[in-house]
C-alpha cells in the first residue's frame, strides 16, 4: 500500500510542478500567504510563551516577547506579499550558498576524512550554485519556476526511485 501511495504522491507532486512552471507567481503568492502565516503563528506563540515564564525567568520572558513581535511583523510582512517573499527566499539561498562555499573550503584544505579535495570542491560548486540560483529566485517568476521544478523532479522521484526502507 505504500508503494501505490509513493505514486500517488508522485502524480500529485508533478501535477503541482507543472502547475507552477505555467503559473508561477500564484504559487510564490501562496507560499508568500503559507510563510507569512507560520512565522505569525510562531510570534504568537512566542507572546504567549513569554507571559507564561515571566514568574520563572524574566530574562527569557523579554526576549520570547521581543521574538514574538518581531515574528508577527515579519509574518505581515510576508504574507500575500510576492516581491517581499522573493527576496526572504533569495536571501536564504544566498546565505547556504555562502555556507556551502565556506565548508567546501575548510574540507578542502582540512584533510580530514575521506577524499577531503574531492568533498571540499563538490561542496565550493555547489555553493556557487547556490548563489546563481538565488540571483534567479529574486525574480518571482524565476522563483515560481524553480519550486515547479523542484515538485517536478521530487514527483517523478517519488515515482521511479525505489522507495528507501
Amino acid at each position: 500500500m505504500a508503494e501505490g501511495n509513493n505514486v500517488l504522491m508522485g502524480i500529485l507532486a508533478i501535477i503541482l510542478g507543472i502547475l507552477l512552471m505555467a503559473f508561477p507567481l500564484i504559487g510564490v503568492f501562496t507560499a508568500s500567504i503559507i510563510t507569512g502565516l507560520g512565522i505569525i503563528f510562531i510570534g504568537i506563540w512566542l507572546i504567549a510563551h513569554s507571559f507564561g515564564t515571566w514568574q520563572a525567568n524574566k530574562a527569557i520572558s523579554i526576549v520570547s516577547l521581543i521574538l514574538g513581535i518581531i515574528g508577527i511583523i515579519v509574518g505581515i510582512g510576508l504574507f500575500g506579499k510576492i516581491v517581499a517573499f522573493s527576496i526572504f527566499a533569495s536571501m536564504i539561498i544566498y546565505l547556504g550558498g555562502f555556507f556551502l562555499i565556506i565548508t567546501g573550503i575548510i574540507a578542502f584544505f582540512s584533510g580530514a576524512g575521506s577524499s577531503p579535495k574531492l568533498r571540499g570542491l563538490s561542496g565550493i560548486l555547489l555553493g556557487i550554485l547556490y548563489i546563481i540560483i538565488g540571483l534567479y529566485a529574486l525574480n518571482p517568476f524565476y522563483l515560481g519556476a524553480l519550486i515547479g521544478i523542484f515538485l517536478l523532479l521530487e514527483g517523478i522521484f517519488m515515482i521511479f526511485l525505489p522507495k528507501a526502507e
